[in-house]
């Protein structure tokens, strides 16, 4: 029974962990711009198919089994410079407006799962072909100017009628070469290394290598995230702007450099949270939606922008659900059957997460700022 305990625990420390990482960056985010990104679980999504692209590079080579480790730091950056590009095209024209925020960025989440089912060789084609007619066009008409008049509007019709032209005689050339998409809406297989596939045997049971790897990167992450905020250059600029950003700009602080390092940094996170989440199961296009609402409550109950409240949160929630949807509780109430049916009752994931969201309503009811709030002139601003 014991064994079975350690088990559980550990089971709900690993989930604790996955929502940890992806938590870090949207408490980030969150606690210096105050910017709700609903795409942040995409960006988990993207990180979970480029270990698969990574894995796919690897195979058949002497590298094969250690393809994780450059699928982490691949994940990393590109979902990294996927959420710079976010930030400096979308969320920088609307701080300060949350709302209009929440909706873009719901919408971009929107744009990125049917990104990801329907991209193909055509697909990609006519976004250069578009972007090569368009800008070069606009070149050649000597548009420099930010607004959009009527002879921006004239090249985007004339540059997308030829894109879907060229893109419909490309796609009757070689149809079956690039109008293939490359993942389609159906989910994708990664699969774990050999080293990884074993575990620890714990009694009649044993704690999963793929978990025990999991943990230990969410350590990883966590002091490296740390040391960069507390120790570097940039993670200092990053504290004091989310302290007070007025003055931290007029003492020369480039705030808005520091606004998109900030969002590539908790961007780069969820791709980091995405592989982890690929050695877990099949990936699919709505994988980041899955967590996505998990993450913002370990944001939410550990408190906006506080390292040690999104990892006491993490862990809290990871290992309720986890004991609650196991049915990891009700061995241990025999002496009290009322009280063990009540968790068996619970005792699947989805029945677990409303028993979970049902305590974090009425504890946010008592603390409404969370574990930690914010003290002070953080509060203020």
């Amino acid at each position: 029974m014991l064994s079975g305990l350690i088990t559980s625990l550990f089971g709900g420390i690993s989930v604790g962990a996955v929502l940890l990482i992806a938590a870090l960056g949207l408490a980030i985010v969150f606690g210096l711009m105050g910017v709700i990104n609903m795409a942040h679980g995409e960006l988990m999504m993207i990180g979970a198919y480029t270990t698969f692209l990574v894995q796919n590079a690897f195979k058949g080579t002497p590298l094969a089994e250690f393809y994780i480790f450059p699928a982490l730091i691949a994940a990393f950056l590109v979902a990294g410079l996927l959420g710079l590009v976010l930030e400096r095209t979308v969320v920088r024209h609307l701080y300060g407006r949350p709302l209009e925020t929440l909706l873009a960025t719901w919408g971009v989440s929107l744009i990125l799962q049917q990104f990801v089912r329907s991209v193909s060789w055509q697909f990609a084609i006519g976004i250069v072909i578009f972007g090569g007619l368009y800008y070069g066009g606009n070149l050649l008409i000597g548009g420099r100017s930010t607004k959009f008049g009527w002879q921006q509007l004239l090249l985007t019709v004339i540059s997308g009628i030829a894109t879907l032209v060229s893109c419909n005689v490309l796609g009757d050339i070689f149809k079956l070469a690039i109008t293939q998409p490359w993942f389609g809406a159906q989910n994708v297989d990664v699969t774990a290394p050999a080293w990884l596939l074993g575990g620890l045997p714990i009694g009649e049971d044993q704690l999963p290598s793929t978990r025990i790897f999991i943990v230990v990167l969410t350590a990883l992450c966590v002091t490296a995230v740390y040391w960069f905020l507390n120790k570097s250059m940039w993670g200092l600029r990053i504290r004091a702007v989310t302290q007070n950003r007025e003055m931290s700009a007029c003492l020369g602080i480039p705030t808005d450099r520091v606004d998109g390092i900030t969002f590539a940094l908790g961007s780069g996170l969820a791709g980091i949270a995405g592989v982890a989440v690929s050695l877990l199961g099949s990936v699919g296009p709505n994988t980041g939606t899955n967590y996505i609402i998990d993450t913002f409550m370990v944001v939410v109950v550990g408190g906006v922008g506080k390292l040690v409240g999104s990892i006491v949160a993490a862990m809290t929630l990871g290992i309720a659900s986890y004991l609650i949807g196991s049915d990891g509780l009700a061995p241990f109430l025999t002496w009290a059957p009322p009280l063990a049916n009540f968790f068996t009752f619970f005792s699947n994931s989805s029945m677990a997460k409303v028993m979970v969201f049902a305590a974090i309503f009425v504890f946010l009811q008592a603390r409404p700022a969370g574990l930690f709030p914010q003290k002070g002139r953080t509060v203020d601003n």
